[in-house]
């Protein structure tokens, strides 16, 4: 006999356990919906099967293949451009329907007697014949109302309350003569239930209802998703479960690993190859899929956890769902009707609260108690890039596996046969991430120049010489060192536009690239005299200043040898250099800042040297000791640069970002120079400065001068303060002491990523009456001063800026009336 099994369905309602499977391909006791429906065909003699097909076909082709698995011969109608209804799909396969067939929906559980169905058919002589079935509440589904012969006499679709006359319902199961099909409009949508069953009934011809024993579930939502498991389990259905009954009532798979002490409660079934860790605790109706590791002490009741995920120790689940490959850490809690997607990550000590759903590939936080649905596309899904390129923790955020990815994504984003450079510092993690992100570099037909352990100025210098299409650097984060960040130059050296990070990032998720065929394969090289050719250009810079003036300095590298060529510079120019802690050490205790910038301004009183410097071990950012030991960094060295580079170029321009103190201003005013203000990430200082032809450009200790490199350079910066001194007769103190006086404050606050939005636009209505610059963030001007509220890019804060002209305390107290207001807003429902 022929069958259709309609199997189009997207599961919008199941959602998200179907964000990336069609509905019948979800699981029930770890086998798809589908597989359930194709065995209790075969079992009643239905060995010809039409499968009709929407959404993602490839996904049930691939499982079902020729129907072979399951003792039926299978073939497939795709609906390629648009669903045709459940009729309109049927009737696309009406050349290979010859003969009395069987229509069944691939949404349902059930196991009803097939055969006595068709039997009924032909007893009745029917044009047609619905299953039907009794259930208690029928609003949900389509009412069939017949006579005493069985004839059906009534529709009554999804009734209201007052509207239902019976309890039997439409099963979504039919039985049908080919006629039928006549009745239906060719190439164009319709249904059974509204279009030829009313049809039929109008017409009198003969149409009968088969009342069915025995059980049959709509998986229609995510609660009788769940239900129809605990139906299995409890024996209310007959259906084939895929594994040994090992205890009365428990099913369990091959080679599962069960350690002393753990308590199992039937019914319950784990899969093939699962892992129960000590002590761990698993409930009546709890549902493992294979390939499932739960962690010692772990509490599961009522759980359905799907293929491949991991739940570590001291867990708790109850009655929610867990999609494929998820990770659940330590102590972290999933709660009553709660769903996880796919392949998301659940920190440690995570609360999902009850009938909260988690889309796809979603990370939650440590801690977070979620209370809202995370929603595909929605603020919190995870961004791959941050403010500065892409960074997380080694070896649980940015992974080898997940450096191959990026590496594969960024490589597609360029093309195949490109050359790019790839660089790091010399940390053993970045070395590993490195190399894993060249080889996905590799596998789409990128060739790789690879710099090994380059300091990132170096790396930015050399990539506009080299004729590459890009670089990318691998480096410990200087305030974070667990953290690894990767970030991306363009064919300048200058950091990625947010255009290309999208690109990239489109590219990662989408998983949207060619891997390279063999002849394809990119080939990595060694570019020779890399440091030689920056060396070379440094000194070009100041050989026409002439020599300078003797000069002492002291460097430190605080542990942190990114910057170990410097010396060598500074003594070409004729600068002698003193060089403190020049060795790499992996402990972060032995690096501890405020020690060492106390060592520095010892050393530099001690030798009467004319500064100290200390530079950061990625060799962008600086702290200056003056000759009197007074640390000199942040706003305080911006304005001291500022002061040297425009009293030796007077009307030159200087960019810094919208954050930057005021006394900037007043500085460049006195030597006659511009201040160009920038937005605040690093990419948009860069491209100023090089496009408005700024003498320098900095904040923060990072500093960029243009016209020897695109990005922040330490070791030029260090040379650059050496060359401005000498050709001066004052000391850096003095000089300091002439600057004004700097009362900029600075606070984060916190703010929820969804609440930024609402909270500058209310800001920004509320000073309408004020001037206000929106270049980036809300920046609102006073006679007293200005406040600059600008949302973090990454982060939920909102950083707030003061600069008062009366000083710091009338700073601050600008600075705390702005953080009220915040505070206000955030906890006001406007």
């Amino acid at each position: 006999m022929k069958a259709v099994l309609m199997a189009g369905g997207s599961g919008t309602r199941l959602r998200p356990l179907t964000c990336d499977m069609p509905k019948p391909m979800v699981p029930i006791v770890n086998r798809p919906i589908v597989g359930h429906i194709l065995n209790l065909l075969k079992k009643h003699g239905f060995d010809d099967v039409i499968l009709t097909l929407w959404y993602l076909p490839q996904v049930i082709q691939n499982y079902v293949k020729d129907g072979a698995e399951f003792g039926v011969h299978v073939k497939y109608a795709i609906e390629a451009d648009q669903p045709l209804g459940t009729a309109g799909s049927v009737k696309a396969c009406q050349p290979h329907l010859d003969e009395t067939f069987l229509i069944i929906s691939g949404d349902s559980l059930t196991d009803f007697d097939l055969g006595a169905a068709i039997r009924y058919h032909k007893e009745k002589n029917a044009i047609a014949t619905l299953v039907l079935t009794r259930v208690p509440n029928p609003l949900e589904f389509g009412v069939v109302i017949t006579d005493g012969e069985g004839k059906i006499t009534r529709f009554l679709e999804k009734p209201t309350s007052s509207e239902v006359f019976s309890d039997t319902v439409n099963t979504g199961i039919y039985i049908l003569e080919p006629s039928v099909l006549d009745f239906l409009p060719a190439n164009a949508s319709s249904d059974f239930s509204t279009d030829l069953f009313p049809l039929l009934l109008a017409k009198n011809l003969p149409m009968y209802g088969y009342i069915a024993d025995g059980y049959w579930c709509d998986v229609g939502n995510l609660e009788t998703y769940r239900q129809a498991h605990y139906d299995v389990l409890s024996g209310h259905v007959s259906v084939d479960i895929p594994y040994t009954q090992r205890y009365d009532g428990v099913w369990m798979g091959e080679s599962v690993v069960i350690e002393p002490g753990v308590s199992l409660e039937a019914p319950m079934l784990i899969g093939n190859n699962c892992y129960i860790g000590r002590n761990a605790q698993l409930s009546a109706n709890t549902v493992l899929g294979d390939n499932v590791a739960v962690g010692e002490n772990s509490s599961l009741k009522r759980p359905i956890v799907w293929n491949g995920s991991y739940i570590d120790g001291s867990v708790s689940l109850r009655g929610c769902t867990v999609g494929r490959n998820v990770t659940v850490k330590r102590e972290a809690q999933i709660l009553e009707g709660a769903v996880i997607a796919d392949e998301c990550i659940v920190g440690e000590k995570a609360v999902i609260k009850p009938g909260i759903k988690v889309w796809p590939s979603k990370v939650i936080d440590p801690g977070v108690i979620l209370m809202e649905s995370l929603i595909w596309g929605a603020a919190a899904q995870q961004s791959l890039f941050g403010a500065n390129g892409i960074a997380g923790l080694v070896n649980v955020d940015i992974t080898p596996e997940r450096a191959v990815k990026i590496g594969a994504a960024y490589g597609a984003s360029l093309g195949m046969g490109k050359f790019v450079t790839v660089s790091r510092d010399q940390n053993p993690a970045s070395r590993l991430i490195s190399r894993a992100l060249v080889s996905g570099l590799l596998s789409v037909g990128v060739n790789v120049l690879n710099m090994d352990d380059t300091p990132i100025p170096i790396a930015r210098h050399q990539v506009p010489s080299l004729g590459v299409a890009g670089g990318v650097h691998i480096r410990l984060d200087p305030d974070k060192e667990e953290q690894v960040g990767i970030e991306f130059l363009d064919t300048k050296g200058l950091t990625v536009t947010s255009s290309v990070e999208k690109k990239i990032e489109s590219a990662y998720f989408k998983e949207d690239f060619r891997r390279a065929k063999l002849h394809e394969v990119g080939e990595m090289s060694y570019p020779a005299r890399i440091r030689e050719r920056y060396q070379e250009a440094f000194l070009e810079e100041f050989r026409t200043f002439g020599p300078l003036r003797p000069l002492r300095v002291v460097v430190d590298y605080a542990f942190l040898i990114g910057s170990v060529i410097l010396p060598s510079l500074l003594g070409r120019l004729g600068v002698e250099t003193v060089v403190l802690n020049a060795y790499q050490a992996h402990n972060p205790a032995s690096r501890d800042k405020t020690r060492l910038a106390e060592q520095l301004s010892e050393v530099v009183v001690a030798l009467k040297a004319d500064f100290g410097v200390q530079i950061d071990g990625n060799g962008e950012r600086i702290v200056l000791v003056d000759n009197r030991g007074h640390l000199i960094k942040d706003n305080k060295l911006l304005a001291l640069l500022t002061r040297m580079v425009l009293q030796d170029q007077p009307g030159a321009q200087v960019a810094v970002p919208v954050m930057a103190p005021a006394a900037i201003e007043a500085i460049a005013e006195a030597q006659g120079g511009r201040i160009i203000r920038t937005k605040a990430s690093a990419r948009s200082l860069m491209a100023t400065a090089r496009d408005e032809g700024a003498a320098f450009a900095g904040y923060g200790g990072r500093f960029i001068f243009p016209k020897f490199n695109a990005g922040y350079d330490g070791m030029f910066t260090t040379a650059m303060i050496a060359y401005l001194l000498a050709k001066q007769e004052k000391s850096i103190a003095e000089i300091v002491k002439e600057l004004p006086p700097i009362p900029t404050q600075h606070e984060a606050v916190p703010c929820q990523l969804e609440q930024k939005g609402r909270i500058m636009r209310l800001l920004a209505e509320a000073n309408l009456d004020r001037q206000v610059d929106l270049h980036d963030g809300l920046k609102i001007h006073s006679d007293g001063g200005w406040v600059l509220i600008l949302p973090d890019p990454v982060d939920g804060i909102v950083h707030l800026y003061a600069d008062a002209h009366g000083g710091t305390d009338q700073s601050r107290q600008l600075l705390d009336r702005y953080k009220d207001r915040v505070h206000g807003l955030l906890g006001a429902n406007v």
